[in-house]
């Protein structure tokens, strides 16, 4: 089973053809060339793929979609509202390496050279980015902005930051 990175939503069904808009966190306009499937969360855990038809860029953070078997708006405003995902490799393709979302899997290390561990999971907030890793068997939020990050290494999946006195310390 492949593993899935959840990318953003279908937020809304557009004309009468049941075409949807995707919001996504993938950092950069998008027509999704390449991509065939793309999976929507119908439970919690539970995705179902559907095949795409068409995209469309619509600006940096949506995309217009036409999925097959979707061809009314009220067959589209069925699956409105509910996550996408995909599969890892289609989202190395599509991710901007400037998205914080493509972020994931790389370690994390301290400005004082400690290794972290790999970054789980990516919450953006409005002003900051949180890194979810697991420290010591527990759930760690680290944050992530313009003070915090000192460099990223794309070529071997590193990311440094400097964090502040005492933030780890919470978690230990």
């Amino acid at each position: 089973m492949p593993d899935y990175v959840h990318i953003g939503k279908l937020a809304a069904p557009f004309g009468v053809k049941g075409e949807l808009i995707l919001q996504h966190a993938l950092g950069k306009k998008t027509a999704l060339k390449g991509l065939e499937v793309l999976f929507v969360e119908e439970q919690k855990g539970s995705f179902l793929p559907y095949f795409m038809e068409e995209a469309r860029i619509k600006d940096e953070e949506e995309t217009y979609l036409k999925l097959e078997g979707v061809n009314t708006r009220e067959t589209a405003q069925r699956i409105a509202g509910r996550n996408v995902w995909f599969t890892q490799e289609d989202f190395r393709k599509q991710a901007g390496k400037s998205a914080p979302l493509s972020l994931l899997g790389y370690e994390l290390i301290t400005d004082e050279g400690e290794e972290l561990g790999p970054v789980e999971a990516v919450i953006e907030q409005p002003h900051q980015v949180l890194l979810r890793i697991s420290l010591n068997g527990k759930e760690a939020l680290i944050p992530l902005h313009e003070e915090s990050l000192d460099r990223v290494d794309h070529t071997k999946k590193k990311l440094y930051v400097i964090l502040p006195d005492g933030l780890l310390d919470i978690y230990r």
